[in-house]
């Protein structure tokens, strides 16, 4: 039997109550079990692998679509108009006449949003119909992902993605290891390894064994904890416990592994990458939810005028029946409150074209027109990738002009996903201005003999330290390019004549790179050996001991022999512990100092590097204490690092490396001019700590003027702001609130702040306020927190802690999961009620880009999920600047102005019925031709209000860019609210009260001089009035002119002619004089030069109002924008955003590369083997067709 595993289990220890069990083999136990998800239905407990993101299919399009429809209030007031035409009693339009413009526009919404679901539908089937290997009977057939069922065991191969969540079960790996890429769950691009169990490598060798395998897996039930795992392994009478090492997660790349096998554990929404996506909601802007309201308001007040119009054509219908009772006959059917009663749905008919369902397809129009100026944007054009820019969703673009938070993923959106060693400090003299290619090819070309291990992609070297490490008169730059590739944890593989390296971190690799380049490349390993060329010259040094790396020490170090059998120590760290460790400061070291605190102001990433050599003697002492410490059982940690800070003391300092973990070209550029615009940008990433913070501080989201909390002091702040608001609770929220300012000491009270957090204290503060519960056990020491409860507890700690953030200029939250991402936006959006935008490039952060009102996806290197789910795609971060303060703030300019001039001109043109009915015995006879209802929203109004909508802009591009302080217009909603409504309702109103009773007093007094003072040259006289009243406010309200604008214009005026020749020609009123029914109304109305005058005299009533406003801003001193912008443009510009932190020498702000990326535990593996291929695979593990080529294996050199 396999030896027992060092963590077996037996019987006696009591293991939780978990409640998911998982048979191998066994696919009809699983589908036995049955869970009830909705009234008496139920469905398979045991989720399939298949996935479904699609929001409709054939069947549930039509209805869901048209139920989602009719969320919007517009549609539901549309519906009860038509459905009110339908009576012939109270039609005063045929009912068609908008059920045909109705039915456009949700034939529109309803084809952009069945083309959207198309997308969903083929990104499903193309990841369910991925290939796959499950082990079927004794072997193992290829079959599709959506085919994989809990409890099966899969085989991978290398590069391939890890379908389901699996319990790893054995590799071709030693001991069964495995190499994953977890970039689509956290963002990492370093390697991950992951190890099974001993007895499941020893016993399933085979797949006669695989076959055979009954073990049961019992653990937690399906959640979203992606870095958690617990469960156990029963088989053969034993248990063994499993955790997170043990799990291979869907969404990871197997690396460096070339086969793997796995049991099912998790499948399709079961497995926790997807329980951390959110679900597909529909987006609605401010502005929609507006709409919804104003539409509600609107619809309100038609009701109520309806209402008292009919009230008093009843009174007024009363009145006339007494004063005429001869015409007693014709009133004998129907009493006064019967015609009111008709008269009101009357009026609400002929009314409620105040609301035209013409200003809804003009705005799907100006949306779309709009989403395609985004996609037409040059300088949105990525050329690296050819990648344009996207406008994905095509109804959020005013929003874009209304941001005030941004949520950023870190790897992949700030960063390049690329390190480089950029500079180095040796022996008092620095190297900088790396480049390559040239050189590389120089190198070739004068004999290098190491060059043809050189790629193209590496980023050295400095034509001056390739010269000294040529010429090899240095020793001190010897020791130190020897340390380089000496030191590290790096597998190499050799395919062709290339070396390929797999790194645990990206910094390793590109320190070894370096090493490479400049003539010491690492070239294999074994497990007690490291082969390196010097210069061309093969040496092997025998590795005694590697002293680990871990977040306390923050170096790591290698103990070897080299060909002549001195022993040396090679040790890399983090600056402020190397220094320490020194055995003497000399010029040297003073000058490295210097040089880190340069390297820093830089804001690259730097390391210390030091040696030095070690006795026979001392060496056999500390190899025997360190065999004795090595197999403690108690204290084990603790005995291992005594004893690596004793043999890491008196080092000699041999330099300093800086790396630069690139950013994405414009970041810090694009960071700063957003921040200038108001808009906070909070990274949200799953990688380290130190990796966000060093990434924070190149890219200007934090300086080192801020003053950091971390969760010490936020713990603190949030405690005394609880206590404050307890003792005052009946104070109110606002006072709390702003209590939070103030928790800090009074000398740090005016500094900028940033709040540094970790995803487990996220989950302590929305856990109901667990951090507090820690710190003082508040809740059951305050009487006042007894009474309230839980929720409200949570509610509250909730609330204080995004106060505290969105007090502060910066937040960074590391190792955070895609749920807690999508849960802190989720948290901005409750508690401040504000305009969010999420950007990523990975499926990690998919969920984040759901939950925000607005979603970018990078088109980056961790595929394309990101994109797939976004609202908006773009190739670089930096294309920010334009897509918000260009397109967006033009886009919500756009979209503000027409909805003031389509609502002025549905006002002022259609107010005047209710002006009529005060003329004419209150009945609901309209006041204008039919043909001009019908044409007025559609012809004669609307084209100069769509070139606003289309082409509007208040100040140029480049200004919008120069002067990001505009864009807090659209986040204070300055330009359409319910005060900008009610102007323009008043606006409206007075237009039409002029328009019409200019006309009635013109009429009323005498004829005009062709004797056309009939009830048909009325109408046609108001609606000229109105008409051209309502284009002379928008020819003065045009900020931006073009050929367009003039065309627009030209065109209503032409199309009214036009039109009105038409509809009241003679012949037309011969043909059907029911529906033409004004004969040459126009003609003769607009040719007595007294109408004319009365026209004219409406149009300059109408239009001395908005000029005495210009004038009144002009001579008070109230500046328009554009005076502003000359106004600052007259000062001194602004200095460029520089890469440079300004740090001063000594300072503490130093930031270490190495100790901030590299993970505990592969020196471990490497020392015992595990991680090192044997001679020849594993028999039983090899497909058939790879048995012949055994592993690569790197010679082992003898001394």
């Amino acid at each position: 039997m396999a030896e027992q595993d060092p963590g077996c289990l037996h019987g006696k220890k009591q293991l939780p109550a978990f409640t998911w069990e998982v048979r191998a083999n066994d696919r009809n136990y699983h589908k036995q079990f049955k869970k009830r998800f909705a009234f008496c239905l139920s469905k398979q407990k045991y989720a399939g692998n298949a996935i479904k993101t699609a929001k409709y299919n054939v069947f549930t399009f039509l209805p869901l679509n048209l139920y989602e429809q009719f969320h919007r209030m517009a549609n539901i007031y549309f519906v009860f108009v038509i459905l009110l035409q339908t009576f012939p009693a109270i039609s005063t339009l045929p009912w068609y006449s908008l059920l045909f413009p109705l039915s456009c526009l949700l034939i529109i919404r309803g084809v952009r949003d069945l083309i959207d679901d198309i997308g969903r539908h083929q990104s499903d089937r193309n990841i369910n119909n991925r290939p796959c290997e499950i082990l079927c009977g004794k072997s193992f057939r290829r079959q599709k992902w959506c085919d994989i069922c809990v409890g099966d065991i899969v085989r991978l191969r290398k590069d391939s993605l890890v379908p389901a969540d699996m319990l790893l079960l054995c590799s071709s790996e030693p001991s069964s290891l495995c190499y994953v890429e977890t970039s689509d769950i956290d963002g990492e691009t370093n390697l991950k390894f992951r190890q099974a169990l001993l007895v499941t490598h020893q016993e399933l060798v085979r797949e006669e064994s695989m076959a055979a395998f009954d073990g049961t897996v019992t653990c937690e039930e399906p959640n979203s904890r992606m870095h958690s795992f617990t469960g156990t392994l029963s088989w053969r009478g034993q248990t063994y416990p499993l955790d997170s090492e043990r799990i291979l997660l869907r969404g990871c790349r197997l690396r460096n592994t070339d086969l793997c096998y796995g049991l099912v554990l998790y499948a399709g929404f079961d497995t926790k990458i997807m329980r951390n996506c959110g679900k597909i909601k529909r987006k609605k802007t401010k502005l929609d939810h507006m709409m919804d309201r104003l539409v509600i308001i609107i619809f309100v007040v038609l009701l109520v005028t309806s209402l008292c119009l009919a009230i008093a054509s009843g009174f007024w219908a009363k009145m006339f029946q007494e004063k005429h009772s001869y015409l007693s006959a014709f009133y004998k059917h129907t009493t006064p409150a019967q015609q009111a009663f008709f008269n009101f749905w009357s009026f609400t008919i002929l009314l409620s074209i105040i609301i035209p369902t013409s200003m809804y397809i003009m705005f799907e129009f100006i949306y779309l027109v709009n989403s395609c100026f985004i996609n037409w944007d040059l300088e949105m054009y990525y050329t690296a990738k050819d990648i344009p820019a996207q406008a994905r969703s095509t109804s959020l673009n005013d929003q874009l002009g209304q941001i005030e938070y941004i949520f950023s993923d870190k790897t992949g959106t700030l960063t390049q996903n690329v390190m480089s060693f950029k500079k180095c400090c040796v022996n008092g003299t620095i190297y900088g201005n790396f480049w390559c290619k040239q050189v590389c090819r120089d190198s070739r070309g004068s004999g290098v003999t190491w060059s043809h291990h050189v790629q193209q992609k590496s980023d050295v070297c400095d034509v001056t330290l390739l010269e000294a490490a040529q010429r090899d008169h240095d020793p001190v730059l010897r020791e130190f390019l020897r340390l380089l590739a000496l030191c590290h944890t790096v597998m190499v593989e050799e395919k062709g004549d290339q070396l390929v390296y797999q790194a645990a971190s990206p910094d390793e690799e590109a320190l070894v790179l370096a090493a490479r380049n400049l003539g010491y490349v690492f070239l294999a390993r074994t497990q007690d050996t490291i082969t390196i060329s010097e210069l061309g010259k093969k040496r092997v040094y025998r590795v005694l001991a590697m002293l680990d790396f871990n977040s306390d020490r923050k170096r790591m170090s290698v103990l070897v022999r080299d060909p002549q059998g001195t022993i040396r120590l090679y040790t890399k760290g983090a600056d402020t512990v190397i220094l320490e460790r020194l055995q003497s400061r000399g010029p040297n070291e003073t000058f490295t100092e210097r040089a880190l605190d340069r390297f820093a102001e830089e804001t690259l990433r730097t390391l210390c590097l030091a040696s030095k050599e070690v006795t026979e003697a001392e060496y056999g002492d500390w190899s025997r204490r360190h065999r004795e410490a090595s197999i403690l059982l108690q204290g084990r940690a603790q005995e291992l690092d005594k004893l690596y800070e004793e043999m890491e003391q008196n080092l000699q300092l041999l330099g300093a490396t800086a790396i630069e973990d690139k950013l994405q070209d414009g970041v810090p550029e694009t960071i700063q001019l957003l921040k200038l615009g108001n808009i906070k940008v909070w990274v949200l990433t799953g990688d380290k700590q130190e990796t966000a913070v060093n990434i924070g501080y190149a890219c200007k989201l934090l300086t080192d003027d801020m003053e950091i909390l971390e969760e010490k002091e936020i713990s603190e702040i949030l405690e005394a702001h609880w206590v404050s608001n307890n003792s005052s609770s009946g104070n109110g929220e606002a006072q709390s609130s702003s209590c939070l300012s103030q928790q800090r000491p009074k000398a740090s009270q005016h500094k900028k702040r940033a709040i540094i957090i970790s995803g487990d204290f996220l989950d302590k503060i929305l856990h109901t306020g667990e951090v507090l519960k820690e710190k003082r056990r508040l809740w059951q020491r305050l009487p006042c927190c007894r009474a309230v409860g839980s929720e409200q507890q949570g509610r509250l700690v909730e609330k204080a802690f995004v106060d505290l953030a969105t007090s502060c200029q910066a937040v960074i939250c590391c190792r955070v999961t895609p749920k807690q991402k999508a849960l802190m936006v989720q948290l901005v959006k409750k508690h401040k009620n504000a305009i969010t935008l999420a950007i990523g490039d990975g499926a990690n952060d998919v969920n984040m880009i759901k939950t925000a009102d607005i979603g970018v996806g990078i088109s980056g290197l961790e595929g394309t999920q990101a994109v797939q789910c976004s609202d908006y795609a773009l190739g670089q971060f930096s294309y920010l600047q334009r897509l918000l303060f260009i397109h967006g703030r033009w886009a919500y300019l756009r979209i503000c102005k027409f909805l003031r001039y389509f609502f002025y001109k549905t006002f002022a043109g259609l107010m005047a019925q209710v002006w009529f009915a005060f003329h004419n015995g209150f009945t609901a006879q309209p006041l204008y031709e039919g043909w001009f209802l019908a044409l007025y929203n559609i012809f004669y109004t609307t084209y100069p209000v769509l070139s606003m909508g289309l082409l509007e802009q208040d100040v140029s591009a480049k200004k919008s860019l120069e002067f990001p302080e505009l864009y807090v217009v659209g986040q204070q909603d300055e330009l359409f609210n319910y005060r900008i409504f009610s102007i323009t309702l008043l606006h409206g109103v007075s237009t039409s009260l002029t328009s019409f009773y200019i006309a009635f007093w013109a009429f009323k007094d005498r004829v005009g001089s062709k004797a056309v003072g009939d009830y048909e040259s009325f109408a046609v006289t108001v609606a000229t009035s109105a008409l051209l009243s309502v284009l002379m406010q928008i020819i003065l309200d045009t900020k931006f002119w073009t050929v367009l604008s003039f065309t627009m214009v030209a065109a209503s005026l032409l199309l009214f002619c036009l039109f009105s020749f038409l509809t009241q020609s003679i012949d037309a009123f011969r043909i059907a004089p029911a529906i033409f029914c004004f004969p040459d109304a126009s003609r003769n109305a607009l040719t007595d030069p007294y109408i004319l005058l009365v026209v004219l005299l409406s149009l300059v009533v109408n239009t001395i109002p908005s000029l005495t406003i210009h004038l009144y801003h002009t001579t008070t001193g109230e500046t328009t924008i554009q005076q502003k912008i000359r106004l600052k443009a007259k000062q001194a510009p602004e200095p460029s955003v520089e890469l440079r932190a300004h740090v001063s020498r000594g300072s503490f702000h130093r930031r270490s590369s190495y100790a901030f990326s590299h993970q505990e535990g592969y020196a471990g593996l490497i020392t015992r083997g595990d991680s090192l291929r044997a001679g020849a695979a594993r028999p039983g593990l090899l497909h058939p067709e790879m048995q012949s080529s055994a592993l690569w294996s790197p010679p082992s050199p003898s001394l």
